[in-house]
């Protein structure tokens, strides 16, 4: 979703500089993904759905691969380094230099909030827009614990922040509690952070002191406030548990909103980018990875599993079925149970229903792919693309060995390994010649069973 465009130019600061020992994860924190995108994508993509022109994200010198994904994304000049880590009002000046030349609004968010989506955000900006000089993102928690609370004046005018480590007892029973994210001209912010101070229970430089500087000078501070779950953080493997819950129940809910049918919705798990037309149904227990399309009338049956594939309309998948990436099956085509399809283009109305693995190449339209067929795709160094035909019918335990090429219409006798390419309109046998000797296995059987017969004598002496 894309905010309107926006009265001022915004800025994004994204804080990501955290360790999260808590995760005890080799993993940096913030790499940790929900429906299968990194938390600091996930916060990437609330600036730029606000309209950020500018995105700058602040990472640590202890975690490099967290620089490395941000410049992947934005490039160089959007990532800061804070070194050494000194709280969060430190962080958000380290990025001063890379928005020196930023005239407009600064939002500053964290990487570690991966349900804080731009709707989320965008009050702060309609508070600015009526005179707000500075605007925080407020909840009312449950339980407070160790949040830093809101204190505020009547009509959410925001007095003070009060870090949860240094609040006293009256304080402690506030549950208006700070999400962290605010926002504010970019001079306003610097120049007041450059008056934060470290005299605190912490000895940290807290971005939360700007309110109480600001209201100082008789500026106007305001509070908007979000539904906890929506700001809720990520510090530890249960806390990205729980995000994960809420982000797949808000978006099953979304889909049957807009005609999906998911019988189970709890049992399916979707990605981030999972498109799923009206029309379409989810049988129980199906996992989608990430880039997945369904047309419309297409239904996915239990158990199935699909990553990086399109699925046309009213195509039948599973169960048991898994798309991976480069899956691209027609309008009504099958793809049956415990049958795996990669980077295949299966046409219209095609059938592989049983048991087969189709790996690199084209199913033609209206084929038949036999139970236990197999496309033979690698050599062990490379890989080799099979292509059936449109009407081609492959026999069943067929091994179509690449490169090759089954005409339209032909056929392949079962259990057949085919290694030339097949005419439009033939049949192609490849396997040994029956021989059958009469009475062979009544012989057999009868040599057997005598040998046992006569051990079994022996034993007993």
């Amino acid at each position: 979703m894309t905010i309107s465009v926006p009265s001022r130019p915004r800025a994004s600061v994204i804080l990501a500089a955290g360790q999260g020992t808590r995760m005890k994860s080799p993993i940096p924190k913030v790499l940790h993904k929900v429906a299968g995108r990194t938390l600091l994508d996930h916060a990437i993509d609330a600036a730029e759905s606000l309209g950020c022109a500018r995105i700058v994200v602040v990472v640590g010198a202890h975690s490099p691969a967290v620089g490395v994904h941000a410049r992947k994304r934005l490039g160089e000049a959007a990532v800061v380094i804070q070194d050494p880590p000194m709280g969060t009002g430190h962080a958000v000046l380290a990025a001063k230099d890379a928005l020196a030349d930023f005239d407009g609004d600064v939002v500053v968010t964290f990487a570690d909030c991966p349900l804080v989506t731009a709707p989320v955000i965008s009050p702060l900006f309609d508070l600015r827009a009526s005179g707000a000089d500075v605007a925080v993102l407020g909840f009312e928690a449950a339980d407070p614990g160790a949040y830093g609370r809101l204190i505020l004046a009547p009509g959410h005018v925001l007095l003070r922040i009060v870090e949860a480590k240094d609040a006293d007892d009256s304080v402690r029973q506030v549950k208006h509690c700070n999400s962290g994210v605010l926002a504010a001209d970019r001079a306003l912010l610097f120049d007041i952070l450059g008056q934060v101070g470290n005299d605190n229970a912490n000895k940290e430089y807290y971005l939360t002191d700007v309110v109480g500087i600001a209201h100082g000078r008789e500026l106007s501070t305001r509070a908007a406030f979000a539904a906890e779950a929506s700001v809720q953080g990520v510090n530890s493997q249960a806390e990205l548990a729980a995000a994960e819950a809420v982000w797949q129940k808000r978006r099953r809910l979304a889909l049957m909103v807009e005609g999906v049918t998911l019988p189970a919705p709890d049992t399916v798990h979707l990605a981030w980018d999972t498109q799923i037309s009206p029309g379409v149904t989810v049988e129980p227990f199906v996992v989608f990875g990430p880039g997945v399309s369904v047309a419309t009338g297409a239904v996915i049956k239990a158990f199935s599993h699909l990553e990086g594939a399109t699925v046309g309309e009213g195509a039948l998948i599973g169960p048991y079925a898994r798309l991976r990436p480069g899956a691209e099956i027609g309008a009504e085509a099958h793809i049956g149970n415990f049958v795996e399809v990669k980077k295949v283009k299966v046409g219209a109305g095609a059938k592989a229903n049983h048991l087969s693995y189709l790996g690199d190449g084209t199913v033609g339209e209206k084929a038949n792919i036999g139970a236990g067929t197999i496309f033979c795709n690698y050599d062990g160094f490379d890989k080799f693309e099979t292509h059936v035909g449109a009407g081609a019918f492959i026999g069943s335990n067929s091994a179509l060995v690449a490169p090759v090429r089954i005409g339209d219409g032909a056929m392949t006798g079962s259990g057949s390994v085919i290694t030339k390419d097949v005419p439009m309109g033939a049949l192609a046998i490849a396997r040994s010649d029956q021989k059958t000797k009469n009475d062979w296995a009544t012989d057999f059987r009868a040599v057997k069973l005598a040998k046992k017969a006569k051990a079994a004598k022996k034993d007993s002496k």
